[in-house]
């Protein structure tokens, strides 16, 4: 295949795919749900304003936002969406109001026909828009003016320490008076309403809500749309297509001949330079954050059966389910990038053979830096939802309340300094490969150009600000989330395990250059423009979901062929016996192409066709997804590179192949049991009560807290151990290279070459 013709495709594919990516984001930004001027009652009353509406986004992300329930589906599990339950406390209150003022009983002791004009009644009064660009105000009717006062007292009451809303707060896991200030519970109500008017309110000449009808509310008439129907199918048949296409392109693709690999380790009389030594601080840092994570991992769970103590020890006051959350996912996207970021700063003068002046010391600044933003940004958002700052400075110093972009605008600029840095250390360690002859050109320059994506597409997180309509915040969030984690850091390591095969002997040059570019163009025809498919139902317009659902479909295509990848993989390890050194590092790209299809493909595609998300956005299918292929994916990945490094910079006698076989069986099984024991099951349990009885019912406390879902959140424990003796044999492990390289040089020997 004509290398120049497929860089000519990458090229193409990009330029296409951002441009609509930016049309877009224009179309959103001109569609999102108008925030108002104002709200009034017929008489003119007002009763909230945009300035109330803001602030209240404000405050609900000072609390811990998107990891105390959700809003419109992103979010944490344990409490309400909130959107979903403004919208049907209103309903329900409105037609028990109705009930009792024409029949003189609860809505519930009525007839069926009595009930359905009531409901009727209903969906007319929520559904249609009162909006008036002109005044920029949404005028509603008394008795939803009514009903809005008595939503709201619940949510002020819930925020407090009221007496009569302990359960609730402990079924939700909030903590008690987790909102001190009057004031802030007033406006986080008034956000919470306005939120869920953009999710009943049909859009100007439309019978589709802003947020295309999501949540299902059978009471107001929220139900699928003919669209979600029609581009979920469409999504399917581009799945079957797509596949089709690549097992066809790769039967015609002719199978070279068998490499022979060489008769000696190559890597064997390479002698780590002085600042590829000093990223074994980084890699044992990895490890000290993956423990951290995984033991807040079960913490955060048990809140799920336990919302304010840990068996019986009161804990919520000190250290809150939002805070537990979110320093759980944002470490594992902190020790997932640092591995990942490490391995970037090790094989950069091992492939170029160069070494710049001061690279040790940049690389020692940069870890100082990571080690200072990691901790300080875990301190600010622990005060921040503790409540300790202002607005203003929450938002500098505390928790921005988006989920995987949990910490303050300061520390977010300061993670984006090091990632310059970073650019600047692997580009200039890069620099004279990039220039010198080589087979391996191609496979080079797009890891060099991965790298600088890395550093800049972290820059999205700062497309907004602290009034930032939600749907845009949504539309620049899933920028970091998808394509600078998903995305850019897959691409650059994919480029370097290739390389790093290459420079082995195991795979040829040219097969590796074919191979990387075009994966690039296969991933990237479906991974950018496939973002879309985060944006469904965010107050979006249709046109996300016709893209999202059907390019997003292509983003499974390329996991049809994984097992292929999976077996070229182990084929490695028997390929001679120096490569048996390297056969735990080689399995563990093994497990990421098995949970690349599982995670990424089976799960993913699972909750990815609009009707499929529909029913389950933020309910534990999300999750499901989440675990496999975040960790199962990308935490694999890190580990496998992490291993690679060490391989390296350590003594061949303090290597323990045992304790890595007990590291790899007991991560992946554990992960496994996880899943399929707990997190499956109980994302089963909730869509059924989602498609029958309303999205609302399947994130309320009758569904999360009932028998049969407490039990399969106790049916999690067994593998949660499982993992946890996976990720200490780990660190036993690193404990033992280091042990093992503190007595050799007391022993005074020569410094050891990298391990055969």
């Amino acid at each position: 295949m004509n290398m120049r013709r497929l860089w000519f495709v990458l090229a193409l594919v990009m330029a296409v795919s951002f441009t609509v990516l930016g049309l877009m984001g224009r179309e959103i930004y001109r569609q999102a749900p108008p925030i108002p001027a104002r709200v009034v009652d017929p008489s003119g009353v007002v009763l909230m304003t945009r300035e109330d509406i803001q602030t209240g986004q404000l405050a609900w992300q000072s609390m811990g936002g998107q990891q105390n329930g959700s809003i419109w589906g992103h979010g944490g599990y344990v409490a309400p969406d909130w959107s979903a339950d403004q919208l049907h406390r209103e309903a329900t209150i409105l037609l028990d109001l109705w009930a009792q003022r024409d029949h003189g009983v609860a809505y519930a002791a009525l007839n069926p026909e009595a009930q359905a004009a009531l409901k009727a009644r209903l969906t007319r009064e929520m559904r249609t828009n009162t909006y008036d660009p002109r005044t920029e105000t949404i005028t509603i009717s008394a008795d939803r003016a009514a009903a809005l006062k008595q939503v709201k007292a619940h949510y002020v009451s819930l925020y407090s320490d009221s007496a009569e809303l302990e359960k609730l707060r402990e079924q939700y896991a909030i903590k008690n008076n987790a909102v001190p200030d009057p004031a802030r519970r007033e406006v986080i109500a008034d956000y919470y309403w306005w939120t869920a008017w953009a999710t009943g309110t049909n859009r100007p000449g439309d019978t589709v809500s802003y947020t295309s009808n999501w949540p299902h509310e059978p009471l107001i008439g929220n139900t699928p749309t003919s669209a979600n129907l029609v581009w979920s199918v469409a999504s399917v048949l581009i799945l079957i297509f797509g596949v089709g296409s690549l097992v066809f392109w790769h039967a015609r693709v002719k199978e070279e001949d068998h490499l022979r690999p060489p008769t000696k380790d190559p890597l064997s009389g390479f002698k780590p330079t002085p600042s590829m030594k000093a990223t074994g601080k980084y890699f044992l840092t990895v490890i000290g954050l993956f423990l951290l994570q995984v033991g807040l991992g079960a913490l955060t769970a048990h809140y799920a059966v336990e919302g304010h103590e840990f068996y019986g020890v009161q804990i919520s006051d000190l250290i809150p389910y939002a805070v537990t959350r979110t320093w759980h996912t944002q470490l594992a996207v902190f020790w997932i990038a640092t591995a990942w970021l490490a391995t970037g700063l090790y094989v950069a003068p091992l492939i170029s053979g160069h070494e710049p002046r001061f690279q040790r010391l940049g690389v020692n600044v940069l870890w100082g830096a990571l080690v200072f933003v990691v901790l300080g940004s875990m301190a600010g958002e622990w005060l921040g939802v503790q409540q300790f700052f202002d607005l203003d400075m929450n938002w500098w110093f505390g928790h921005q309340g988006w989920e995987y972009v949990d910490l303050g605008r300061f520390w977010q600029t300061l993670l984006f300094v090091g990632l310059m840095l970073w650019l600047l250390l692997v580009g200039r360690a890069l620099w004279p490969a990039l220039r010198r002859p080589s087979e391996s050109k191609p496979v080079l320059a797009i890891l060099f150009m991965s790298a600088i994506a890395i550093g800049l597409f972290y820059g999205a997180g700062f497309m907004w600000g602290k009034h930032t309509h939600v749907s845009m915040v949504e539309y620049w969030r899933w920028w970091i989330v998808h394509l600078w984690v998903e995305g850019f850091f897959e691409v650059f390591a994919t480029s370097v395990i290739s390389l790093l095969l290459v420079n082995l002997g195991l795979v040829r040059a040219k097969s590796a250059n074919l191979a990387v570019l075009f994966g690039t163009i296969v991933f990237m025809v479906g991974g950018v423009l496939g973002t879309a498919h985060h944006w469904y139902f965010s107050g979006t317009p249709v046109s996300v979901i016709a893209i999202g659902a059907v390019i997003s479909a292509l983003e499974v295509v390329p996991l049809a062929l994984v097992g292929a990848e999976a077996y070229e993989n182990w084929r490695h390890t028997k390929e001679a016996p120096w490569v048996a050194t390297y056969r735990w590092p080689i399995l563990f790209f093994v497990a990421v192409a098995f949970w690349n299809l599982l995670g990424a493909g089976v799960f993913g595609f699972m909750i990815n066709p609009p009707i499929s998300l529909y029913f389950i956005q933020g309910l534990n299918t999300t999750a499901t997804h989440g675990h496999a292929a975040l960790f199962g994916v990308y935490g694999m990945l890190g580990i496998g590179l992490l291993l690679f490094c060490f391989r390296g910079l350590a003594r061949r006698e303090a290597w323990s192949d045992k304790l890595l076989a007990w590291t790899f069986w007991l991560l992946n099984g554990g992960l496994a049991m996880m899943v399929f024991m707990s997190l499956l099951p109980t994302g089963v349990v909730q869509a059924l009560a989602s498609i029958e009885h309303g999205y609302w019912y399947a994130r309320s406390p009758e569904v999360i807290h009932s028998p049969l879902v407490e039990t399969l959140v106790w049916m999690r424990v067994p593998g949660d151990i499982v993992f946890s003796f996976g990720a200490f044999t780990l660190a036993i492990f690193a404990a033992r290279l280091v042990l093992g390289g503190k007595r050799r040089a007391t022993a005074e020997a020569p410094l050891p070459v990298a391990a055969e």
